[in-house]
């Protein structure tokens, strides 16, 4: 490729990355092609990691109550939870875990797949003698959370799930990188070297991952009808990869399931539209259980 080529496409993608991470500089831009950053995470009250055959897998806790599990989307870690945390924390002991590979968590050269990543939740909660549990997963978080939803469902209250599908034909087709997208892999990046002081190792853990992201979770029909835990299916109505029907279909599918869409928001609605989403999150957490769900084991 010619290097005034090569340079003036490394250039168009810094600019889109800089628009969605500013959106005063990209006029009247709406919302769901901007990308506001979260705040830093407060100090926990406590933090640590658990052992699982290798892997050490971080969470941090805070405040006090019944507890809920922050999981976080791909390539991310728990800080961006940044805009939701302080909206829980005076209402439940919040424990926000870090994927194995992902923020302060480590990896072994087993392949990560959904169903380890859930097991990796499971390790914690007995770690830390918690026998149940709700779960605000987003992206990659949202599919563990589904797997805890069927392999676990004696650990689990309340699932509040977030820009997750459930097979592949509800992917959008691939074509360019969204704006929005570029800016978050830049942060996930930066986030990556903060935590382990180098960026090396980041794109062999998006490597690992890609497969994920390819053939999303493989969760079947009947799987999701046998999920019996309360579950908002949430998403923003601008999603960039996640086709919206396949989460109205969710919520029809799951028996005690409750659709949530965000408007005018897309893949990073919790970043987007943080009021709104925040609200959602708390109704569905802090509503009565239905009837069936409240007398499960």
């Amino acid at each position: 490729m010619d290097r005034v080529v090569r340079l003036a496409l490394v250039l168009a993608c810094v600019l889109a990355a800089v628009a969605a991470l500013d959106p005063g500089l990209a006029g009247a831009r709406p919302r769901w092609e901007t990308l506001p950053l979260p705040p830093a995470l407060p100090e926990p009250a406590d933090r640590g990691s658990v052992d699982v055959d290798g892997a050490r897998i971080a969470y941090a806790i805070y405040g006090k109550g019944e507890p809920v599990l922050l999981l976080h989307g791909g390539l991310g870690n728990s800080g961006h939870f940044g805009f939701q945390l302080p909206a829980l924390v005076d209402r439940f002991q919040v424990i926000a875990i870090d994927s194995r590979g992902q923020g302060r968590s480590t990896r072994t050269a087993a392949t990560i797949t959904y169903d380890l990543m859930a097991t990796d939740v499971i390790a914690v909660l007995d770690h830390l003698h918690i026998a149940r549990a709700s779960v605000v997963g987003w992206s990659d978080g949202g599919e563990v959370a589904l797997k805890l939803g069927i392999r676990f469902p004696d650990r689990i209250n309340r699932l509040f799930i977030f820009g997750a599908n459930y097979d592949a034909s509800g992917s959008k087709a691939r074509g360019s990188r969204a704006a929005t997208f570029t800016a978050y892999m830049q942060k996930c990046r930066t986030d990556y070297q903060h935590a382990f002081r180098t960026t090396r190792g980041f794109d062999e853990l998006t490597a690992a991952l890609l497969p994920l992201w390819r053939t999303p979770s493989g969760i079947t029909k009947d799987q999701l009808r046998a999920i019996q835990a309360p579950v908002a299916v949430a998403d923003g109505d601008h999603d960039e990869i996640i086709l919206i029907e396949q989460i109205e279909e969710m919520a029809r599918l799951i028996p005690h399931g409750k659709l949530v869409i965000f408007a005018d928001a897309s893949h990073f609605a919790l970043w987007q539209d943080p009021a709104g989403f925040n609200q959602a999150m708390l109704d569905f957490l802090t509503e009565p259980a239905p009837a069936a769900a409240a007398a499960s084991p």
